[in-house]
């Protein structure tokens, strides 16, 4: 047996898991370590507690010292999108790293196109915009003249900081790099232009290395403080996405997937960039893979609606969102839709009065009940699906003949049920934990225990259970339809 230790964290929490992959071929995970992951207000401005997630790593890797004889074979990490750090010239830590979700980047967006014209900016980058992509987060700090940023030396993705910290090397990686709209897909490097016109210092990034790249050995000083020892570290697809889809149990070509969460990322693979007036008009982004390609998808809010009206039912009762999803299915069917991607539910005070008041202005029946809330939240996001789903088969030139869900919405079956119902296509639901089974499995790419992503995705179909889920009423999702594009034009 082979074991493998990877590091996944998340906007909510992090995760230390073990991977091991026997002789037979199959992978088996475990959790080592789990620990909290939450963006702290600090005079209005919101930060990561970088270090404390650093310290609870450094925990997880003296409990596998501890309870595993042996070392890994190497370890990896993913995060969540877009977010950095500053090093400054001896390479100390500048500050505590912004989280996206802070307010700096108000009016960012739109004074970037005034310097860069927003179809120049597409073309050079083929990234969806976003107001908290990694673009408009640094001219933010650039126009208000950020001692961060004066001070920088060196600027490394969130996980590209972690990789420091255990090697001190400092290197980026592809899968990430494609995320930060700093990037030329069609280049494939940082694209000076955009470096030039926003007045932002290019020779702070770093070297970009393909997802899978064993990136060097745990510093010695870590071996000491941890009892493993001078174990290799490999730069997986550090974008919690880019593992996700590398862990697709797909068989074909022909399928969309869902990378469900906080965040939906619908999308299909290419093997080169799709960058053209469409994939502008439509919003689509162009983001790396494993093996270098791409996934073209659309960035859909997703899970983060509930888990907004779940943090305001907290100070009732700790409702599980299993219970939430069963009030859901005792509720009638598609009462109320919601835009998920209207700006209003971005980051409201109130997850539940942003929906109402969304309902009040469209003249639609208010959701009073937590059920109510739930299907509404549920069956909007199964719509925002079957129209990210007809411009993916339209700018891919294919007919997609299945769904892949995977992540943590692959066990919502009433999401997974009504995505088949909208879309009228088959939905193949899982694995669950597809972001680290990416990460492992990647490293075991790394190392020639795995020969390509055709072998890996065969790991996957014969390791983990998968729910399969066919249309039904799909006619009755149609007026539903209807309804979801009126109120995109909204």
């Amino acid at each position: 047996m082979t074991y493998y230790l990877a590091f996944d964290l998340g906007a909510e929490s992090g995760r230390a898991i073990l991977g091991i992959l026997d002789k037979t071929g199959r992978l088996r995970i475990s959790q080592l370590h789990r620990f909290p992951n939450e963006m702290i207000n600090v005079r209005g401005s919101l930060h990561w507690d970088i270090l404390g997630l650093y310290r609870e790593m450094l925990q997880a890797m003296r409990i596998l010292a501890a309870n595993y004889s042996g070392s890994p074979t190497s370890i990896g990490i993913d995060t969540w999108g877009v977010d950095f750090a500053f090093l400054d010239s001896l390479g100390n830590l500048v500050g505590m790293p912004f989280a996206y979700h802070d307010p700096r980047t108000k009016g960012a967006m739109e004074e970037v196109f005034s310097r860069i014209p927003r179809a120049r900016l597409y073309q050079l980058t083929g990234t969806q915009f976003l107001p908290f992509n990694s673009v408009f987060q640094l001219y933010s700090m650039t126009r208000d003249r950020s001692p961060q940023l004066q001070i920088a030396a060196d600027l490394l993705f969130i996980p590209d900081l972690f990789n420091y910290y255990l090697t001190g090397i400092k290197k980026s990686e592809f899968s990430f790099a494609t995320t930060s709209q700093l990037y030329n897909p069609t280049a494939g490097t940082w694209e000076n232009e955009i470096f030039q016109q926003l007045g932002l210092p290019k020779d702070m990034m770093q070297e970009i290395l393909p997802s899978g790249t064993i990136l060097g050995e745990l510093a010695e000083n870590i071996s000491l403080q941890t009892g493993l020892g001078r174990v290799p570290v490999v730069a997986v697809a550090t974008h919690d996405t880019g593992s996700a889809v590398a862990a697709i149990p797909a068989s074909g070509e022909n399928f969309a997937f869902i990378s469900s969460g906080t965040w939906s990322c619908m999308g299909i693979e290419s093997p080169t960039p799709i960058i053209n007036e469409k994939t502008l008009n439509y919003d689509m982004s162009n983001e790396g893979c494993v093996g270098g390609t791409f996934r073209v998808l659309k960035n859909i809010v997703g899970l983060w609606l509930l888990q907004g009206c779940r943090k305001e039912w907290l100070k009732v009762r700790d409702y599980s969102y299993n219970e939430l999803v069963k009030m859901a299915e005792k509720s009638a069917p598609i009462r109320t839709i919601i835009d998920p991607d209207r700006q209003e539910f971005l980051n409201p005070a109130s997850m539940p009065q942003a929906i109402k008041e969304f309902c009040r202005q469209t003249k639609q029946p208010i959701p009073e009940e937590m059920g109510q809330f739930v299907r509404v939240i549920l069956e909007s996001l199964a719509l925002a699906y079957r129209f990210a789903l007809e411009r993916l088969q339209e700018i891919g030139g294919r007919r997609l003949e299945q769904i892949h869900i995977i992540g943590g919405g692959s066990q919502n079956q009433l999401l997974c049920q009504f995505t088949a119902d909208a879309t009228g296509l088959p939905v193949c639901a899982g694995p669950v934990e597809a972001t680290t089974i990416g990460n492992i499995l990647v490293q075991a790419m790394a190392f020639g225990q795995i020969s390509s992503l055709v072998e890996l995705r065969q790991v996957v179909r014969f390791s983990f259970a998968l729910k399969h889920y066919e249309p039904r009423r799909t006619a009755y999702w149609d007026d539903a339809y209807q309804q979801f594009l009126k109120l995109k034009q909204l």
